[in-house]
């Protein structure tokens, strides 16, 4: 009767990871980092809770998560984290503020790159983007694999954007040398016209500003500020997905070009792959070098006249 009792209990065992395995995506997160990140990962008001809300993942190494069909929430990396004095674990990019290594149902602090899901949406559509809105702290890439339906496009922000970050949205190192992360315009400076908020709420009284431009040249299938939906979020249908975090933009066109990605918008714009290396010096930091770096992306997407007609334009 035990040997029964006990068949039965294992076999309903089997049948459960059985069905867990089909009504289930797999997220497998991959650490091309030089230096160890560690994961975030937050699920929306109406989705279940993840097993896990935060891990750590050293360079190079890479782990599978299961994550239910119906889920919506956001993951993302932090950087440069440690314990205090006190114990408590912190990061200087992306904390979660829990003060342990599991974020526990709190979210990324800004700034922070971001990693959006919506699973089993309309119409049984995945929609999915890679996010800058809330500042950026590490390159990043999704890559749908075995999708059904819809364009599943691959998308991210493959540009380190530290380096060249404007200096009134830099985040540095306790030392105050590097910069480790860039805040949006919103975070930084407050402007309902950065936020859009209040009296620009809507995508008709919110349009781009300049900071967001200089992102979305850098970064043209990311989305940049609040309305940039059309060109930045993605579809896909019973898709596993692949996240990288610092992927390497040839490997990542590499990638792509096997898969023949049809989407119309690059992954990466070619001319600033290397604003990091080539703005690296001391004087990259000055008011004039990152005005120069405004104007380069953009003229290059004939937004000239919006930047000259901001009031912030003399404090670029």
């Amino acid at each position: 009767m035990d040997r029964i009792i006990l068949t039965g209990s294992l076999l309903t065992l089997l049948t459960f990871s059985f069905v867990l395995e089909i009504e289930s995506t797999s997220f497998k997160l991959v650490n091309k980092c030089r230096n160890t990140i560690w994961p975030g990962l937050l699920s929306g008001a109406n989705s279940a809770p993840l097993p896990t809300t935060g891990f750590v993942l050293h360079s190079g190494e890479s782990r599978t998560l299961r994550i239910p069909r119906a889920w919506s929430g956001r993951l993302w990396a932090r950087t440069h984290c440690g314990h205090d004095s006190t114990g408590k674990f912190t990061c200087i990019a992306g904390d979660c503020g829990s003060g342990k290594l599991e974020c526990e149902g709190a979210g990324a602090k800004p700034p922070a790159t971001l990693a959006e899901f919506t699973l089993n949406g309309a119409d049984g559509l995945d929609f999915y983007d890679v996010s800058l809105v809330d500042g950026y702290n590490i390159p990043m890439l999704i890559v749908p694999k075995g999708g059904t339906r819809g364009g599943c496009g691959a998308t991210g922000c493959l540009v380190d954007l530290n380096g060249a970050c404007p200096t009134a949205l830099r985040v540095a190192r306790a030392n105050g040398k590097g910069s480790v992360a860039c805040r949006s315009a919103c975070e930084a400076f407050g402007d309902p016209r950065f936020c859009c908020s209040e009296a620009y709420s809507t995508p008709d009284t919110c349009g781009p500003s300049p900071y967001s431009l200089y992102f979305k040249h850098a970064c043209p299938r990311s989305y940049s500020y609040a309305y940039d939906d059309k060109t930045s979020t993605y579809t896909c249908a019973s898709a596993d997905y692949t996240i990288i975090f610092c992927p390497l933009p040839y490997t990542s066109q590499k990638v792509l070009g096997a898969r023949k990605d049809g989407i119309p918008l690059p992954l990466v714009n070619k001319t600033m792959m290397y604003l990091r290396s080539r703005h690296s010096s001391g004087a990259a930091a000055s008011s004039t070098g990152l005005s120069s770096l405004l104007f380069m992306a953009l003229a290059a997407t004939n937004a000239l006249p919006l930047l000259l007609s901001w009031p912030i334009y003399n404090s670029l």
